[in-house]
């Protein structure tokens, strides 16, 4: 077997260099493209009756990518958004093999005429401002344990962060003053900073005298955390999900529209929700919550959108004659001129 096919060679330098060292991509975006490229490798092998080491750039052409893509959904049965994945994972590959091989700079050609599919968008779940304050409320702040519950759960709410983002924060990390601000390291390695609201930053100046007593600025002590003989370990995303969904089956017996499944994401996806409604604009919101494409915070315009329609279709008696003008497309973030007003453009 010569291992010499171009190829692979190309493979080698983009995950073993490209994406860690110039591209600053984590550990897990990395696997995550690793497996992708391995799943559209084996099926180039099969489909083209080689071993795999005989997969070559060539083979890697508009024909075969639309062809794999339709084997994703049609065959392995997953859905829209993965198919989509799959294409940006092989394109972010030919676009770097296409800097480093002339024959993959032809199927990179190719390659970018390969459309994403169309995803049926659903309105995302979030919390009223009631629900979010009704399980805020459901801890003790007069106990040591419910002082913190408290606390974590605004500053879930109030800061958008992820439960992997919120136990990866450190002490160093919060920088107090007359603009308190958390520096959050999200997905992809990316690092936003987030301003603190006043009363939240009340919240932490009492919790930080009660669990933080005696940490130095500097410190890296993880700012939530458990203690295990005696010394502090991060907080794990399941003990943050076990709390939210506990202090969530509490405020439900007083506020009915929480729903059975309470997870952290719920209070993300809910100040998002929150600050647009109050006509924060998206270009912020997406910025809040440190998406890197605007469009992966349009979900948030989708659901109030829908939420509006929805409004006024019980609004109208089934028997008016206005029932024929709501068409759901109308109000439908694909429609161009409702894009445009989201936009700032009209």
């Amino acid at each position: 077997m010569g291992l010499n096919n171009e190829l692979f060679t190309i493979t080698l330098d983009y995950f073993g260099s490209y994406l860690p060292n110039m591209r600053k991509s984590s550990p897990k975006t990395i696997t995550t493209y690793r497996k992708a490229m391995e799943q559209f490798l084996d099926y180039l092998k099969e489909k083209n009756e080689v071993r795999l080491y005989q997969v070559t750039i060539t083979m890697i052409n508009r024909k075969s990518v639309t062809e794999y893509l339709d084997h994703v959904e049609t065959v392995r049965k997953c859905s829209v958004s993965t198919r989509n994945h799959r294409l940006d994972c092989i394109r972010s590959f030919m676009k770097y093999a296409a800097t480093c091989n002339m024959e993959a700079a032809a199927m990179w050609t190719e390659i970018q005429a390969v459309t994403h599919s169309r995803e049926e968008k659903s309105p995302v779940e979030y919390l009223s401002v009631a629900a979010v304050e009704a399980i805020i409320a459901q801890p003790d702040s007069a106990t040591k344990i419910g002082l913190r519950d408290k606390f974590l759960i605004l500053f879930l709410y109030q800061t958008g962060a992820r439960a992997q983002e919120l136990v990866d924060i450190r002490f160093c990390d919060i920088q107090m003053g007359k603009n308190a601000v958390v520096t959050i390291h999200g997905k992809g390695s990316k690092v936003r900073k987030v301003p603190l609201r006043e009363k939240l930053v009340e919240h932490l100046k009492k919790y930080l005298k009660m669990f933080h007593a005696d940490t130095t600025q500097y410190s890296t002590d993880y700012l939530f955390y458990t203690n295990h003989n005696r010394t502090h370990t991060r907080m794990t995303e399941d003990n943050v999900r076990r709390l939210i969904q506990r202090y969530g089956d509490l405020a439900r017996k007083k506020e009915p529209t929480i729903p059975e499944s309470v997870h952290p994401h719920l209070f993300r996806h809910s100040i998002a929700m929150h600050l647009y409604q109050n006509g924060v604009p998206l270009e912020l919101v997406s910025q809040w919550l440190g998406h890197s494409r605007l469009e992966t915070t349009f979900i948030y315009a989708y659901a109030d959108t829908e939420q509006k329609r929805k409004a006024i279709e019980n609004a109208i008696p089934e028997d008016s004659t206005l029932k024929e003008y709501l068409n759901a497309d109308r109000y439908s973030v694909e429609d161009d001129e409702t894009i445009k007003r989201l936009y700032g453009l009209k």
